[in-house]
């Protein structure tokens, strides 16, 4: 079959079973992985073998980006602490623990074979997380952390990885330099996403009213940053996610309304068929391992997976409960300000790490063999625990990870959010009242305008303000008359969208506009009635 035809196949897989998904409240992620599988195990089916360089050039650098450009740099920053220790020091720590486990347990393992099995299996999945986590009312402390440890953390796996390989094919391997490597990989890394970003944020500034070239720059961005680094040698995940993030913390200032609009438009229709696509390519992957592995010893391959995979589990609860209550517990008396975190959701973070398209892809870029010629040593298991622990964790975890949330009895505690919400927009309201009455009043402008235009805001800040009171008081003081009438108001807005909307159509159907203006009446519309949403969104 066609390559094309394989991708539309899977387009119309990915699209049928997202569909499934959100029927069933299943994550995106498992549902998809378990469709592969079974694409991959039909006989009449092609069989599609992950490429490395497609995971790492193609997939991964447009999904680090789209996930930093949705993360807040403020909120990093206040988890850096959390995020770092996870990111690199769990990371490390969670690779030892595999090596020291398979190199004891699982036969033909050396130690440079089990530090490689290590690197790989170490770092969560920032897909994977992202997914299973997706619409289950967590934290955004809890989401800030998982997100920025899955993000970073591919970093550090990849420099450990990288010398692993390298110690077993080139037979040498100095620990000095690797730790002096990753300091050198990780900030040139770090520096070149910065720089990548601010020159694009420098170009974006400079071009005017022309969303396409705007939102074009944008897709060129992660693939810049990522393939300038890696021809440096440096760290292109740390680019991709720098550049990101430095754009996120930019954007409201280089970004016209627009290209906001449909930037985020954009990305968010590539993230989701990019991360349809890994999952599935992930299930596809079992049948080509499994050729590959030998009847008589799947079982026993079967069960060093499973090893791994509690190892890697419990290694992460080790790390989580005692790296949140030890700085807490370290930090001087009396310091107010010490970042405290409800045990429960510790206990959410420990059992968040799934595993995915990065372990695998780096399992199967090892090289087939040896500088000397000879076969690479237990390739073929070490893909298969691979697979393993990736379906494994995915599946399970993310299964149970609902069920757990109920059992802690989490809700999203969105109050403190609402609060800060409610504050802006009445200072926003405050201020533009203010600015009304004292600068555009010197002008020339009717006084009728100057009080339509005041009315408005006024209103926005009593709306503000009784929702304020409804929060504290519930229904006192007449707090919903407010709110129900602003209610209606918007929604005969939007009927009378409709109205227009129904008009529009009937001049298309009967050829009695240009459907050039017709089509720019209908988005104005639709940029108007989206406003609206929001705000029936917001006060419902």
């Amino acid at each position: 079959m066609p390559t094309i035809e394989v991708i539309i196949f899977l387009l119309v897989v990915l699209v049928v079973f997202s569909a499934i998904v959100e029927r069933l409240k299943i994550p995106q992620s498992i549902m998809l992985v378990v469709a592969g599988l079974a694409i991959g195990f039909t006989p009449q089916l092609p069989d599609v073998a992950l490429s490395p360089d497609t995971v790492f050039l193609i997939f991964l650098p447009p999904l680090l980006f789209t996930a930093a450009l949705k993360l807040s740099w403020h909120d990093v920053k206040a988890e850096k602490g959390a995020i770092i220790s996870l990111a690199t020091g769990l990371v490390f720590f969670t690779t030892l623990a595999i090596a020291v486990v398979a190199h004891y347990f699982i036969p033909g393992f050396s130690w440079q074979l089990a530090f490689v099995l290590g690197a790989i299996i170490s770092p969560p999945d920032a897909m994977a997380a992202m997914s299973v986590t997706k619409g289950l009312n967590l934290n955004r402390r809890v989401i800030t952390i998982l997100e920025g440890e899955s993000l970073l953390n591919d970093a550090s796996a990849l420099v450990a990885y990288r010398y692993a390989i390298a110690g077993i094919v080139t037979g040498g391997f100095v620990f000095w330099k690797a730790s002096l490597q990753f300091v050198w990989v990780a900030g040139g890394g770090l520096f070149i996403g910065l720089v990548i970003g601010w020159a694009v944020l420098w170009a974006l500034r400079r071009i005017k009213d022309n969303t396409t070239l705007e939102v074009a720059l944008t897709i060129l961005t992660p693939y810049t940053a990522y393939l300038l680094a890696e021809h440096f040698h440096l760290s292109g995940v740390l680019a991709v996610v720098a550049a990101g993030l430095f754009m996120s913390f930019q954007a409201p200032e280089a970004f016209s309304y627009k290209t906001r609009i449909q930037t985020n438009n954009f990305w968010n229709t590539i993230e989701f068929l990019l991360n349809g696509f890994v999952f599935i390519l992930i299930g596809m992957q079992l049948p080509v391992i499994l050729t590959n592995i030998e009847k008589s010893s799947l079982a026993g391959a079967a069960g060093y997976g499973l090893l791994i995979t509690g190892v890697a589990i419990f290694v992460r609860i080790l790390w989580v409960f005692p790296g949140a209550y030890l700085p807490v517990a370290l930090s001087k008396r009396g310091q107010r300000n010490a970042r405290k975190i409800d045990w429960r959701y510790i206990t959410i973070i420990a059992w968040t790490g799934m595993r995915g398209v990065v372990s695998l892809a780096a399992a199967m870029a090892i090289p087939l063999t040896l500088a000397n010629g000879e076969a690479f040593p237990e390739r073929n298991m070490i893909l298969f625990i691979t697979f393993f622990v990736i379906f494994f964790t995915l599946v399970v975890q993310g299964l149970s990870l609902p069920l757990l949330i109920r059992l802690l009895k989490i809700s999203a505690d969105d109050s403190r959010l609402r609060e800060e919400e409610l504050k802006v927009r009445k200072l926003l309201a405050l201020q533009t009242v203010a600015f009304i009455d004292q600068e555009l009043t010197k002008g020339e402008t009717d006084d009728k305008v100057i009080r339509r235009l005041r009315n408005k805001y006024a209103a926005r800040l009593k709306l503000a303000g009784g929702m304020a009171e409804q929060e504290q008081h519930g229904d006192a003081n007449g707090v919903n008359s407010v709110i129900d009438i602003y209610t209606q108001y918007a929604n005969l807005q939007k009927a009378l969208l409709d109205f227009e909307r129904a008009l529009l159509v009937q001049m298309h159907k009967e050829d009695g506009a240009s459907s050039t203006i017709l089509k720019k009446l209908e988005s104005e519309l639709d940029i108007e009635e989206t406003r609206l949403t929001a705000q029936l969104k917001r006060v419902s």
